[in-house]
């Protein structure tokens, strides 16, 4: 699979020109037969830095840097590699998923933990 399309790409390049900006992800990978997801809101003009929310499977997401050449080229057990979620569409800032996965210990999708990360974070500014 294609991780980035030549329309993703161009997202998360523009995104990149933003700094500063809270974006929404563009894209969400994921490790077929792990824990490991990473939403990416932004690409540098590099074409490989990425920059998002990633969460290992430890427990600690973490906002921060990852290689668009190291995923596409890890070998996962029979023959898979890390996949692109075709049905992800992001819906709140990163900020909004970096806190829900902050309270959750993992990268949450589901809209009442978004919702109450939001709401959160609209008290706490």
């Amino acid at each position: 699979m294609i991780l980035l399309t030549p329309e993703l790409h161009d997202r998360l390049l523009a995104n990149g020109r933003l700094r500063d900006f809270d974006h929404v992800p563009v894209v969400k990978f994921f490790n077929p037969v792990g824990a490991a997801t990473w939403l990416a809101t932004e690409l540098d003009e590099d074409g490989d830095t990425l920059f998002g929310l990633a969460d290992l499977g430890f427990g600690c997401p973490e906002l921060g840097a990852f290689s668009l050449i190291e995923m596409a080229s890890v070998r996962l057990p029979l023959g898979l590699r890390i996949e692109r979620d075709l049905y992800f569409g992001g819906t709140f800032p990163l900020s909004v998923y970096a806190e829900a996965a902050r309270k959750a210990c993992r990268i949450v999708e589901d809209d009442a933990r978004l919702r109450a990360a939001a709401d959160a974070l609209r008290k706490n500014r």
